[in-house]
Order: structure tokens, then C-alpha cells, then sequence
């Protein structure tokens, strides 16, 4: 085998371990899906969060990363894309008044909360991270029921 032979197998080799590694770090992808909202006014805001004691989060200051969207046919869905793998979890807000923030009556919620791995909440059952996470390993779609108080 002459030189440029071996150079040409060995800068392609490198190319090929580069492009499999670039793959291997782009991260999986997380679709959220929030169902049950009572209306369309208003917006969708998806929280994600990775860090355990976040939750519960009531001015959403603790976020990973969140999104604002649209709702059409009674839900809302968004996906995050190249997350690293690990462990999350999801805080919907049904922001009606598209004001940012939880509005509440007495104590309770006026709008539609909704929380990974909840199906209602309550006095007993309030949120928190470690009830609220789940370990994301691939491209994975998840459906949050939103509670009305």
C-alpha cells in the first residue's frame, strides 16, 4: 500500500468516527401533549425542569427551558429537541389571560395546572419534582392532563 492510500484510509476513518460521535451528542427529543383544557383562550406554557427541588415552581423562575404555545382542538403540544438525556419533569400552565403567571382565586388556581405523572392534585397530592420525574433515554411523547380547581 503506498503512502497516499494509507493517508486517504486514515482521514477517512477519522471523518467516519467524527460523524458518528456528532451523532451519538445531538440528544433525544421530548413532545409534550397537554390534554383536557377547557377552552382555547389564552396560551399553553410548558415548563421543563431537570433539577430535583424545583417543583413546585409558582412564578416559574426554576425552569430548564419554556415554551409558550398555541392551543387548537382543546390541547396544546410542543417539542423540545437535542435534550441530553436524564431525568425531567413538566409544569403546564393553561395561561388564559396570557398574562404569564398563575392566577388565583382564594388559594386555589383559577386556570388549569397540570404536572407529569399527575392525574389530579390536591391537598394530599401536591407537586414536587421526585413525584413529577421521569427518565428521558430516546425520543419520547408524553400527554399531561391539565386540572382545573
Amino acid at each position: 500500500m503506498n503512502r497516499k492510500s494509507l493517508i486517504s484510509i486514515i482521514i477517512a476513518s477519522i471523518l467516519l468516527l467524527i460523524s458518528v460521535t456528532n451523532a451519538s451528542d445531538q440528544g433525544v427529543s421530548l413532545t409534550v401533549i397537554a390534554e383536557n383544557l377547557r377552552n382555547s383562550k389564552g396560551v399553553v406554557q410548558i415548563a421543563l425542569y431537570n433539577k430535583d427541588g424545583t417543583i413546585p415552581d409558582e412564578h416559574y423562575k426554576n425552569h430548564f427551558k419554556m415554551k409558550k404555545v398555541a392551543i387548537a382542538n382543546g390541547e396544546a403540544q410542543y417539542t423540545f429537541t437535542n435534550l441530553p438525556k436524564g431525568v425531567y419533569a413538566v409544569n403546564i400552565l393553561h395561561d388564559e389571560n396570557n398574562n404569564g403567571k398563575i392566577d388565583k382565586g382564594m388559594i386555589l388556581p383559577k386556570e388549569g395546572i397540570g404536572f407529569s405523572n399527575y392525574s389530579s392534585l390536591g391537598l394530599t397530592n401536591r407537586p414536587n419534582y421526585k413525584k413529577a420525574s421521569f427518565e428521558l433515554k430516546e425520543n419520547t411523547t408524553i400527554k399531561v392532563k391539565v386540572i382545573y380547581m
